[in-house]
C-alpha cells in the first residue's frame, strides 16, 4: 500500500497534434499510459492542450474583421474541440480508472449547455475512478484568445480530496487573478494546479510566488510547440508557416515546494512525462508561520463571495 503522506505525480510536457482533437487524445491515452510504469497517482496536462492553443492570431492579423483565414481556421478549431456530454472523454475516464490515476486535463470545451457553438479553455478533473469532478471554463481569457474562447464562470472553481492532499487548479493568466486563488485557498487547497500553453516565462516567477502565498504545492504544466506540430491538413498552412518563429512554446513545466523553493526548475523543450514525488508533511511544516486563511486571516474585516452557478442563457420549466 503506497504511502498515504505523499504523492507520485507527473508533468506530462508534449506538444498536440495541432488542432487534432483524436490524435491529440491518441497522445495523452500514451503518457497516462506510459505514467503507470512510474507508479503515478497524478497527471497534469498543460492549458487547452486538447486540441492546441490558438497560435495563428498572432500570426493571422487576428482581430481583422471578416477575415476568411480567420474565420475558417475559427471553424476548423470548433470541429475539433472536446464536447464532453457526447462523452469525448470517456477513453480518457476509463484508462484513469484501470490505473487509479487522477488526470487534470486541458481541453477546448464545446459544451451544449452553451449552445455548442462557442467555446471554452477548461481544466477537467478527472478521479482515480475514472469520474469528471468539476470542469472549470477560464473566467478571463488574455488579449488575442478573446477572439476565439469564451469567458466562462465560476462553477469550476473547486477543489478535490486525492490522499491527503487538496487539489484545485486555473487555466494561464487566471493564476495571476487574486481572488480565484483565494476561493482554491479557502477550500483547504494545498496542491495547486496552473495549466499554460507554453513557455517558462509564464512559468518561472509566478510558480514559486504562489507556492510562497499559498504554503502549498504547485505544479506548473506546459505543452510544446514548434512548426512542425503543425499537421498538413491544417487550414492556411503555408501563410501560418511564413509568419511562425521556431518555437511558438518551450515548456518550462516545473514544481515549486510549500516553502517556494523548486522541486523541480523549469524544464525547457524536452518532451514527455516529468515525475517527482511530494511529501504532504512539507505542507503543515510551512504552516506553521503562515496560513492564508487560517490563522493568517482576518475574516472580520475581509471576506470573498463566489458564485459557482453554471451560468446559460436560459432555463427551461418543462
Amino acid at each position: 500500500m503506497s504511502n498515504p503522506n505523499t504523492l507520485k505525480v507527473a508533468m506530462a510536457q508534449i506538444a498536440p497534434v495541432w488542432l487534432d482533437k483524436q490524435a491529440t487524445l491518441d497522445k495523452v491515452a500514451h503518457q497516462i499510459e506510459l505514467a503507470t510504469k512510474e507508479d503515478t497517482e497524478l497527471i497534469v496536462f498543460g492549458e487547452g492542450l486538447v486540441p492546441g492553443y490558438p497560435f495563428w492570431l498572432a500570426l493571422t492579423h487576428g482581430a481583422g474583421w471578416n477575415l476568411d483565414i480567420n474565420k475558417t481556421l475559427h471553424a476548423h478549431y470548433v470541429n475539433n474541440a472536446v464536447c464532453i456530454e457526447k462523452g469525448e472523454l470517456d477513453a480518457v475516464c476509463a484508462l484513469a480508472a484501470k490505473h487509479q490515476m487522477a488526470v487534470y486535463l486541458g481541453i477546448i470545451e464545446r459544451p451544449l449547455d452553451r449552445g455548442g457553438k462557442s467555446i471554452y479553455a477548461s481544466l477537467v478533473y478527472i478521479d482515480q475512478q475514472g469520474k469528471i469532478q468539476s470542469v472549470h471554463r477560464k473566467l478571463q481569457p488574455t488579449y488575442d484568445e478573446r477572439l476565439t474562447w469564451s469567458p466562462g464562470d465560476g462553477h469550476g472553481l473547486r477543489v478535490h480530496s486525492l490522499k491527503r492532499f487538496t487539489a484545485g487548479g486555473l487555466n494561464c493568466w487566471e493564476n495571476w487573478m487574486p481572488l480565484p486563488r483565494a476561493s482554491l485557498y479557502a477550500q483547504g487547497e494545498d496542491l495547486h494546479i496552473a495549466v499554460w500553453p507554453g513557455s517558462d516565462h509564464n512559468t518561472k516567477d509566478i510558480t514559486r510566488f504562489m507556492a510562497r502565498e499559498g504554503r502549498s504545492y504547485v505544479i506548473s504544466v506546459s505543452a510544446l510547440m514548434r512548426p512542425e506540430n503543425f499537421p498538413k491538413d491544417t487550414p492556411y498552412l503555408e501563410e501560418l508557416l511564413k509568419n511562425a518563429p521556431e518555437v511558438l512554446a518551450n515548456g518550462g513545466s516545473a514544481i515549486a515546494g510549500p516553502d517556494g523553493e523548486w522541486v523541480i526548475p523549469p524544464v525547457l523543450d524536452k518532451e514527455g512525462n516529468i515525475y517527482a514525488t511530494l511529501d504532504y508533511e512539507r505542507v503543515l511544516q510551512e504552516r506553521q508561520n503562515f496560513d492564508p486563511v487560517g490563522h493568517y486571516s482576518r475574516p472580520d474585516v475581509t471576506q470573498l463571495q463566489v458564485n459557482r452557478q453554471r451560468q446559460s442563457t436560459a432555463s427551461f420549466n418543462d
